[in-house]
């Protein structure tokens, strides 16, 4: 079964993993963000070497988000970040193919061990089971 595993983050943590640390999230540390780094790259390797792993990214800040949608003419409304009222957003995602459940939460579990910051806001992981019926189960 293949499923999504995904981190969470708001911009304040983009700008603390540069040093700019805030009420919402301590500044990071060269070594921590070594550590942070260390610790995801281990996850990588491990799934890359059992042939669980499809794929898997960390993705750029908030700040550098445009979302797109349609105006009630049909005409395409772009708008770029930064999104105040954006709290938190997907900061990276695993794409996994996994024989159960449980060993996805194994996984996830160990993502969720990442080494940060004391003070740093917890953020669960989120595993969502990809949907592979093409839609023959609605």
């Amino acid at each position: 079964m293949k499923y999504l595993v995904m981190v969470q983050g708001a911009q304040a943590d983009y700008e603390a993993m540069k040093g700019k640390g805030s009420g919402h999230s301590p500044a990071w540390s060269k070594q921590d963000l070594q550590a942070m780094f260390a610790h995801m790259n281990a996850i990588n390797d491990d799934l890359s070497e059992s042939g669980e792993m499809i794929d898997g990214q960390g993705l750029v800040e908030p700040a550098k988000t445009r979302h797109v949608s349609v105006d009630k003419d049909g005409r395409p409304v772009i708008t770029d970040g930064p999104y105040g009222e954006t709290k938190e957003v997907l900061a990276g995602y695993w794409v996994l193919d996994c024989e159960s459940l449980e060993r996805v939460t194994e996984i996830a579990v160990r993502v969720a061990k990442c080494p940060v910051p004391a003070g740093s806001t917890d953020y669960p992981v989120v595993i969502r089971q990809i949907d592979e019926s093409g839609g023959s189960d609605l």
